[in-house]
């Protein structure tokens, strides 16, 4: 028999027994009871394929199995993300609770009315209440959150150090046994009698969900990270016991997502998550939900024999199924990412931190001696993960080689980002700051004009003006502005052809057209060097390239400049003393505003034409970008400030070959990519729109490049 044919034959065989048999894979004696009980009953209504059990010790060891030895099991959240991520197990039935189809729950944050001051983004050296370790609504939703959206940074899996250090104190009931840092504990009260204090159970009162709200509701701390119910459940007169007596729900609120606050009873819109049901996962080539959907219909809750949904009669709880599932349903979109949903998905990746090692791309030599003594510099301080250096040719390379798997990281330019998003799938984890804020922003682009009672032209006014650039293929000075106006309909054009781009203007400078044989008005206004020589030349000859020489284009011949949003300040008002900048006056300037208004040079951040982005490091998406960012925030406390005693400097190329090696060399300090997670959201619309429109050329011209930023 042929090779292919005894594939085929094995195929055939595999299929066979799908069709006989469906292998249940429990995790308990009282499950495998359970489920030889559940054998028996279908055996008895006919129901086809034969259900078969096994057993293993844990749900990990049941998705190992579930390839030749086990087709089935049931699990929560947390496990169907590491099913389908490591294991490419997909959800196939859910699990519903007579609520909305998919959730359990939803994990809020409660604070109390009266204090106004807190919200998610300031969370910060407050105090916290928590369910227990390792619970749901109380740890793992809130931890992930925290970690993933960058507001809590976390090296490796040091989850202990890392919650102890954001947190002032807390109160998370099963953290002292763990080894974590004592603050963790210091909230929580015992018995309150001076015993059993800390413990993950009822002894403890502040544990669980009435626990922590508790916590709250005494004022020890200041959040809670509960359940959506858990505020009805002890106020009101809901709850009898002493300490939930005079409770109002009206009293709290909730802290959302984007910043904001909420009443109590919008918790289906401000939340930090909503908890999936659990789901039965299998391979890709089994169909399971016929089989269920038949048991159901003969054992379901109104069975008077077999019940699926009852576990108590085993001397257990949950087994198999929930036990307060009503309604297996069919699940359509059978990706794991789509079942936990953007919100729960992203906390499973923050709780993510199994890298062993970061393989940074390096692509020159001066970057891979940076990158060695980088390792070396982080090995000696025990950050993790370790930081391994391999080659790459260039860009292109290493977003390939990171796409392969066969790299983790490389710092990336905006145009890099774009392409390395668009046409690899890579995604930032972490962001230069070139000012010491969040903002990941290198710069603003801006249109400057002269402030003229007589010709206050705007935006849509701008055809046959005189214009001035920074440069060919610069963001603020020409990709941006161009773009932009493709875009708007103002310059109508039938191609990315420079030639009919040049009929919008009636003249210009735009340094380094020559050099691209661009049509010769692009070249009208610029002058060369002080002999008039190099005239448009792409260098600093020319006196008009740059930011600067745009501005001082402006001044003394055209009538609007396309620079960077501190321009105008840093060659007026005495900031520049060179003859031609020395008396200009930031006030006899405005800016051209995207509205079609004009503002002044200081309100650059409402009227501005894009956000230039900050260079940001780039992964495959299965990295988790926790990890990266918290080695090195981690990193930079140590060798972050260029006058650092530790040897190493993260932001200063000068001891090696090259500039901006690894980082760029102006970075002051890195970022966390927050909500900014994909390549669009990071380098934002305005300017994905200007490089889109950019990026084919005319005939007999060279492609525009962003490389030039």
């Amino acid at each position: 028999m042929s090779s292919r044919n005894e594939r085929c034959y094995t195929n055939v065989v595999l299929l066979l027994l799908l069709l006989l048999e469906i292998r249940w894979c429990t995790i308990s004696e009282a499950e495998m009871v359970k489920c030889n009980k559940m054998k028996a009953a279908f055996q008895s209504a006919k129901i086809q394929p034969t259900l078969s059990c096994i057993l293993h010790k844990s749900t990990k060891d049941c998705m190992e199995k579930i390839t030749r030895e086990a087709d089935a099991v049931t699990l929560n959240g947390e496990d169907i993300y590491h099913a389908g991520k490591k294991h490419n197990l997909m959800p196939v039935v859910g699990e519903y609770y007579n609520q909305e189809f998919g959730a359990s729950y939803y994990a809020v944050a409660v604070v109390h009315k009266s204090d106004n001051s807190i919200n998610i983004n300031n969370l910060h050296q407050k105090k916290s209440c928590h369910t227990g370790y390792g619970r749901t609504a109380g740890w793992d939703v809130p931890i992930g959150y925290l970690v993933d959206s960058g507001r809590m940074s976390m090296m490796a899996c040091a989850f202990g150090e890392a919650v102890g250090e954001f947190f002032s104190k807390s109160c998370i009931p099963g953290s002292s046994s763990m080894g974590f840092p004592l603050n963790l504990c210091s909230l929580c009260i015992g018995n309150g009698q001076d015993k059993y204090k800390c413990e993950a159970n009822n002894n403890e009162l502040y544990y669980s969900y009435n626990g922590a709200f508790r916590c709250l509701a005494e004022q020890v701390g200041d959040v809670a990270f509960i359940k959506n119910s858990t505020v009805f459940d002890n106020t009101d007169g809901k709850n009898a016991e002493e300490w939930a007596k005079g409770l109002n729900s009206s009293d709290y609120q909730l802290l959302c997502r984007d910043g904001s606050r909420a009443e109590v009873t919008e918790w289906h819109t401000c939340h930090l998550a909503k908890v999936p049901s659990r789901a039965v996962v299998v391979r890709s080539d089994t169909e399971i939900f016929n089989f269920l959907n038949a048991g159901q219909q003969h054992f379901g809750a109104n069975s008077s024999g077999f019940k699926m949904f009852e576990s108590d009669v085993y001397g257990g709880i949950d087994l198999m199924f929930k036990d307060t599932t009503t309604e297996l349903i069919q699940i359509l979109n059978k990706t794991y990412e789509a079942w936990l949903g953007p919100e729960y998905l992203g906390a499973m990746r923050g709780l993510d931190c199994s890298v062993p090692t970061l393989r940074w791309c390096t692509q020159s030599t001066g970057e891979l001696q940076k990158c060695s003594d980088m390792a070396i510099a982080f090995n000696k301080e025990k950050l993790k993960p370790t930081v391994h250096c391999v080659s790459a040719k260039n860009p292109v390379d290493c977003m390939q080689k990171i796409k392969n798997r066969d790299i983790d990281a490389v710092k990336m330019d905006a145009q890099q980002i774009y392409t390395a998003g668009k046409e690899y799938g890579l995604v930032p984890a972490v962001g230069e700051s070139y000012s010491g804020e969040d903002d990941a922003a290198m710069y603003f682009a801006v249109a400057v004009v002269k402030r003229e009672s007589y010709n206050s032209f705007t935006i849509n006014d701008l055809k046959g003006k005189k214009s001035c650039h920074t440069g060919v293929g610069r963001s603020a000075g020409w990709t941006i502005p161009v773009g932009l106006l493709i875009e708007r309909g103002i310059n109508r054009v039938p191609s990315c052809s420079c030639a009919a781009l040049s009929e919008f203007f009636s003249a210009s400078c735009l340094p380094g057209a020559s050099e691209h044989r661009y049509p010769s008005n692009l070249c009208d206004l610029c002058i060369g060097d002080n002999q008039g020589k190099a005239k448009c030349a792409s260098t600093s000859e020319e006196q008009y390239s740059g930011h600067a020489g745009a501005f001082r284009c402006l001044q003394e011949a055209g009538e609007v400049a396309f620079v960077k949003h501190t321009t105008v300040s840093e060659n007026t008002d005495g900031n520049n003393q060179d003859p031609w900048a020395k008396y200009l006056k930031s006030s006899d300037y405005q800016l051209l505003c995207l509205n079609g208004a004009r503002a002044e040079v200081d309100q650059w951040k409402q009227c501005h034409w894009a956000r230039v982005p900050s260079h940001a490091v780039m992964v495959h998406p299965s990295t988790p970008t926790s990890v990266v960012f918290g080695l090195l925030d981690k990193a930079q406390e140590f060798f972050g400030n260029d006058t650092n005693p530790n040897g190493f400097k993260m932001f200063d190329s000068s001891n090696y070959i090259g500039t901006d090696l690894i980082f760029k060399d102006s970075t002051l300090k890195l970022t966390p990519v927050g909500e900014k997670n994909t390549y669009l959201k990071w380098i934002g619309e305005n300017y994905f729109k200007a490089f889109k429109n950019l990026e084919c050329s005319g005939a007999g011209e060279r492609p525009l490049s962003l490389y030039n930023i």
